[in-house]
C-alpha cells in the first residue's frame, strides 16, 4: 500500500477541500470532546504484544499512537486517513512522543486495497462515511487475518445525541433542510446508528459475532459559548444546513447565532459547553479461524 491517495472520490475531495480546514480550526473540541468516546474502549482493550493493528480514519493520530503503545515494542500500527493534512499532524505527534512503531498512510479505505496482515482493526467515527458501507467494510475484512477482531465506534441515533440534535433543530427553525443534491461527507455521522442494518452490513462484508455496546457520556462542544456556536455552524448536522443554505444563511446569521446561544446556554459549565452524547462500540470478528 502506497503512502498517498491514488484516486480521489467526490467525498474524499469534499473532506480535503471543505472539512479539513474546519476540523483544524476546532481541533480542541474534536480531540478533547469527541475523543471521550474512544477513551473507555481503548483503556479496556487487551492486545497481545507484537500485534499488527490497522486504525481506519485515524485523523490526527491520537488513537493510532495509543494503540502503538499497547503493542510495543514488537507490534506495529498503521493509521490510514484520506486527509494528508491530518496525517502531517499525526506524524509530528508520534515523533514528539517518541512512538516509532506507528506509520501513517494517506488512502481511501473504501476503494483501495490494504495489505492483508492485520490482527486487529480499530476505527473511531471513521467508517460512518463510507458511501458504500459493505465495500468499505469488505476492504477492511480483506486486510485482516481470519479470526481477527475489529472495533468500530459510531454515533447512536440523533435523538440520543442532544449535542447534535439541539443545534440541528435550532437551525432548522430558521433555514430549510439540505436538498437531495447537497454536498456531503458521505452517508453521514448517524449511518451506523441502527444495529440491525450495521449487523447485516458487517455480515455481508465477511464479519461475524457482531456485538453492540452503548456508551453515553457528556462531552465538551466548545470551550465557551462563542466557540460552541461557531463549531455548530461549521461542523455537524447544523453546519451542513448552514453551508447548503449559502447566502440565505449569511443574511440571517446573527439571528441564528443568537438562537444557538440561547439553546446552548443551559449546557454551560466551568469546563465549557458540555452536552449529552451517545455512541456504539461495535465489535466483530472476521469469519474464519486464525492459522496456528
Amino acid at each position: 500500500m502506497s503512502d498517498a491517495v491514488t484516486g480521489t472520490s467526490a467525498i474524499t475531495a469534499f473532506w480535503n477541500d471543505v472539512l479539513v480546514p474546519k476540523f483544524e480550526r476546532f481541533r480542541n473540541v474534536l480531540m478533547d470532546g469527541l475523543g471521550y468516546h474512544s477513551e473507555a474502549p481503548l483503556r479496556s482493550l487487551a492486545l497481545p504484544p507484537g500485534a499488527r493493528v490497522l486504525d481506519v480514519g485515524c485523523g490526527w493520530g491520537d488513537t493510532a499512537i495509543a494503540l502503538a503503545r499497547k503493542v510495543a515494542p514488537h507490534g506495529d500500527v498503521v493509521g490510514v486517513d484520506c486527509c494528508e493534512k491530518f496525517l502531517e499532524t499525526a506524524r509530528a505527534s508520534a515523533a514528539a512522543a517518541g512512538v516509532r512503531n506507528v506509520r501513517f498512510v494517506c488512502a481511501d479505505v473504501e476503494t483501495q486495497a490494504l495489505e492483508p496482515r492485520y490482527d486487529f482493526c480499530f476505527s473511531r467515527f471513521g467508517t460512518m462515511f463510507f458511501s458504500n458501507p459493505v465495500a468499505g467494510l469488505r476492504n477492511i475484512a480483506a486486510a485482516m487475518r481470519p479470526g481477527a477482531t475489529a472495533l468500530f465506534i459510531a454515533w447512536r441515533p440523533l435523538v440520543d445525541n442532544p449535542c447534535w440534535q439541539v443545534p440541528k433543530e435550532t437551525v432548522l427553525r430558521h433555514l430549510p433542510p439540505p436538498g437531495e443534491n447537497a454536498q456531503t461527507c458521505g452517508p453521514g455521522p448517524f449511518s451506523m446508528a441502527d444495529p440491525d442494518i450495521v449487523r447485516a452490513q458487517l455480515r455481508a462484508a465477511g464479519f461475524e459475532d457482531v456485538q453492540f455496546q452503548r456508551h453515553d457520556c457528556a462531552i465538551m462542544m466548545g470551550a465557551d459559548i462563542d466557540q460552541a456556536v461557531a463549531f455548530q455552524l461549521a461542523i455537524g448536522p447544523a453546519g451542513e444546513i448552514v453551508r447548503e443554505a449559502g447566502e440565505q444563511a449569511q443574511r440571517i446569521r446573527p439571528r441564528i447565532e443568537d438562537a444557538l446561544r440561547e439553546a446552548l446556554a443551559p449546557y454551560a459549565t466551568d469546563r465549557g459547553i458540555v452536552m449529552p452524547s451517545s455512541s456504539w462500540t461495535i465489535t466483530a470478528r472476521k469469519a474464519g479461524t486464525s492459522p496456528s
